[in-house]
């Protein structure tokens, strides 16, 4: 347990500064499946392929559901102990990345319950500003950014977490219904939902950000 824990931490602290390559698109599907079978029969190391795997999009998902970068590493520790410890269950014919979300949306909000931190953290961490762009340009994109994310945060956890994989991760409504073992029809009324309070809540601030941008 110790072992899993404390490479969890390694790969999960390596995808937050980007010193590692973690796209899930350089893995094969067979090949994936061919770790999921090895790690269900209890080898550790092909458990840790698949963290590395998928390390990048738990850690995202969380911190889009947070806002906070400790919590969001934090709560992506617990979601690979959980799934080894449940990955027994995992039928391999499912799709690995939307267990793993369901996860870690349910771990993000475990986490939130208990700490109530939920100011947003520092962006940059996760390279959203353009480097290239000059520091007037960088400072309102940083404000949009930080707008948008204060509004996503205060979004109801059942619409959040719709919006999150839908609008961040790109997920279909088929994925997102998988992910968070809801129907479809729901996924689509969260995420209706979830984009109405969105809009109202964005409409007027980033109208006075855009004037800013134009002065």
């Amino acid at each position: 347990m110790n072992r899993i824990r404390l490479f969890c931490v390694n790969i999960i602290a390596k995808a937050r500064t980007g010193k590692e390559s973690l796209t899930v698109a350089v893995v094969l599907e067979a090949s994936e499946t061919t770790l999921i079978h090895k790690a269900q029969s209890g080898d550790r190391n092909a458990f840790g392929e698949l963290v590395r795997i998928h390390a990048q999009g738990v850690l995202n998902v969380i911190y889009r559901m947070c806002g906070n970068i400790q919590l969001a590493e934090d709560a992506a520790q617990e979601t690979f102990i959980k799934a080894w410890l449940d990955f027994g269950s995992f039928r391999p014919q499912a799709s690995l990345r939307n267990w793993l979300y369901r996860i870690a949306i349910n771990a993000a909000i475990d986490m939130l319950r208990k700490d109530k931190r939920i100011l947003p953290g520092a962006m940059e961490d996760f390279h959203l500003t353009d480097p290239q762009a000059g520091p007037e340009a960088r400072y309102l994109q940083s404000e949009r950014t930080a707008i948008v994310q204060k509004a996503t945060l205060s979004l109801p956890e059942t619409s959040r977490a719709v919006l999150v994989l839908r609008e961040y991760e790109g997920l279909s409504y088929h994925e997102i219904a998988d992910a968070l073992d809801i129907p479809i029809g729901t996924v689509m009324s969260r995420l209706n939902h979830a984009r109405s309070l969105l809009r109202s809540k964005l409409e007027g601030q980033l109208l006075l950000l855009t004037e800013a941008e134009n002065v």
